[in-house]
């Protein structure tokens, strides 16, 4: 039996070691590795020098320090290019910044986390690092609060991780809390955090609902000062007008 479970056991450890380098923000030593993920680390050797080998991981120049390599971008490009949903989300994304002229998301739920898929800048946006590709919290988004309202209490709970992440003071990091959140979404029909995932931003959501229960959301972001009541009013009209919009456009050409 052990025997059998060896080679899964290393196609989970190398599928962790890829999401791990691919989470951090900067390149990981081999004692940095270990130290996330508790494997051994003659195992977690082998399996980087195979990564690296085979180009999913690259190390710095040294040699001592390792991050995802170009294969695993060529993967997750080939995830975008064959999502059928996405060329139409790409124009309602296009005309959605036409129209309210913020920041705006397009992103799909895995599990308890919210996937950015794609992403329109505001044209006088200094921000240079693309969301496309990133993972955040659901918890803690107005993409991941909108997406989590369509499942009952005992679903968001078994998804979610024993304790909610903190990234700033205005975070929802009790359960309870995000439980009573949820339901106002339900029946306000969009979400709205401020500043729970990024000091000075404020971010509006509501869900594509092709799917049922919806896992596909387009947000909105915008300086947390803007976000006055007359001007969430205006971007919440023209987010959910957006998303009921694209829903019926994927529907209708049959895109489940």
């Amino acid at each position: 039996m052990g025997t059998e479970l060896s080679p899964v056991k290393s196609a989970e450890r190398t599928v962790h070691i890829l999401e791990t380098l691919a989470a951090s923000p900067t390149k990981l030593t081999l004692s940095q590795i270990q130290e996330r993920m508790g494997y051994p680390r003659s195992s977690l050797h082998a399996l980087i020098r195979t990564l690296r080998e085979l180009k999913w991981v690259e190390s710095d120049e040294s040699g001592s320090a390792f991050g995802v390599g170009p294969h695993a971008l060529l993967s997750g490009t080939a995830y975008l290019d064959r999502d059928p949903a996405l060329p139409y989300a790409h124009a309602a994304l296009e005309d959605l910044r036409a129209e309210i002229g913020y920041t705006v998301h397009y992103a799909r739920r895995d599990d308890g986390s919210v996937l950015y898929l794609a992403s329109r800048d505001a044209r006088e946006s200094k921000h240079v690092v693309s969301r496309v590709g990133r993972k955040l919290p659901a918890h803690l988004t107005a993409l991941g609060q909108a997406l989590l309202a369509q499942l009952t209490t005992d679903e968001i709970d078994k998804i979610l991780p024993p304790e909610l992440e903190r990234f700033t003071e205005h975070t929802i990091a009790s359960r309870a809390a995000l439980h009573d959140e949820l339901d106002v979404v339900r029946n306000r029909g969009w979400a709205i955090e401020r500043e729970q995932g990024t000091p000075g931003v404020a971010c509006i959501a509501a869900t594509v609902d092709y799917r049922i229960p919806a896992t596909d959301a387009i947000s909105c972001s915008m300086p947390a000062a803007l976000a006055t009541d007359a001007e969430v009013a205006r971007v919440s009209a023209a987010v959910s007008q957006a998303t009921s919009t694209l829903a019926a456009l994927l529907r209708r050409h049959g895109i489940r």
